[in-house]
């Protein structure tokens, strides 16, 4: 329990000196861009770079494992989309941003730290995976359900041919599919280089979790509204075991792979969904309410799957193969 509490206490309490930060010097949300272009930019692209160039491609390219965790995202959005559907009349814009609640997590700024302090060096592939599957979900699932709907501020057409560019450019992505060019090429940086890709990467994991909880002091709660319960519990409950019966299923995956895979599955609501929600208006407030219940509550379900993890509690074949 010291090792548990060792392991989960400083990433939540980073979190957590963010989110004071946030309301005892309350800053407009724009006066977070730099720390937000340097995390997402900089220190995060390093790091996936620095760890992924240095894995053999033949564990990078693993599309298996990118259908079967896509396949799991995917599930715990149609879930959380379904339920929404029936509950509020057959308002997809909304039901879309709530199906977000229960499917996208927060796979950038919580994820690959974590990931890399509970599982190690070798959960640095997997991550990158599930965050570009991810990603996908946001920027063509999401976006393309609210524009058919006919909330989006742009011709159907338009938002299809954008999309394609707004994956490939994300700086992650892009991270990612550079670092496994370089693993492909065995090619090794400079020393001078390696220095600084170092120091990005070792910065990476402080800023982020900081500018989460800053993220997170930002959002407002007025009430809890009654759909949060269900679709916050689709995230931080559903969404991991979905994950971890379809991988076990599957089988043919490293421990390590499948502990990050069920790791990632389990953080809260990402604050990406409030951004989307506010650009195509849509189920704002409430979004903003989801991230800050969401990320709360996650202190005691990550906990519980830090625990599960580090333990070995996690039957690596619970179908007997």
């Amino acid at each position: 329990m010291a090792d548990l509490v060792g392991l989960a206490l400083p990433f939540f309490g980073l979190i957590l000196i963010g989110f004071l930060a946030g309301r005892i010097w309350p800053r407009d949300e724009d006066q977070l861009g730099w720390l937000n272009v340097f995390v997402i930019y900089f220190a995060l692209p390093a790091l996936f770079f620095r760890l992924i160039s240095r894995t053999p491609v033949g564990e990078i390219v693993n599309w298996t494992f990118v259908f079967s965790t896509g396949l799991a995202t995917y599930t715990a959005f149609t879930i959380a989309f379904l339920y929404a559907v029936i509950r509020n009349g057959g308002d997809l814009p909304e039901a879309t941003v709530q199906g977000m609640v229960g499917g996208y997590g927060n796979v950038g700024y919580m994820g690959p730290p974590l990931a890399l302090v509970a599982v190690g060096p070798q959960a640095a592939v997997p991550a990158a995976l599930i965050f570009c599957v991810d990603v996908a979900l946001v920027l063509t699932l999401g976006s393309l359900i609210i524009a058919l709907a006919g909330q989006g501020r742009e011709p159907v057409g338009k938002a299809l041919l954008s999309i394609p560019r707004r994956v490939l450019l994300h700086p992650l992505f892009a991270a990612t599919m550079v670092a496994t060019g370089a693993a492909a090429l065995r090619f090794e940086p400079p020393d001078i280089l390696d220095r600084i890709l170092a120091m990005l990467s070792a910065s990476a994991a402080p800023c982020a979790l900081f500018a989460l909880g800053v993220t997170v002091a930002q959002q407002s709660l007025q009430r809890i509204p009654g759909e949060l319960p269900v679709l916050i519990m689709v995230k931080l409950v559903a969404h991991p075991f979905i994950v971890f019966l379809i991988l076990t299923w599957v089988g043919g995956f490293e421990p390590a792979w499948i502990n990050t895979a069920v790791l990632m599955a389990s953080l809260p609501p990402a604050a990406t969904i409030y951004v989307l929600a506010t650009q195509y208006q849509v189920y704002a407030l409430r979004a903003s309410s989801a991230i800050l219940i969401g990320t709360a509550v996650s202190v005691l379900t990550v906990t519980v799957i830090l625990f599960l993890i580090t333990k070995g509690h996690l039957p690596p074949q619970p179908f007997g193969r």
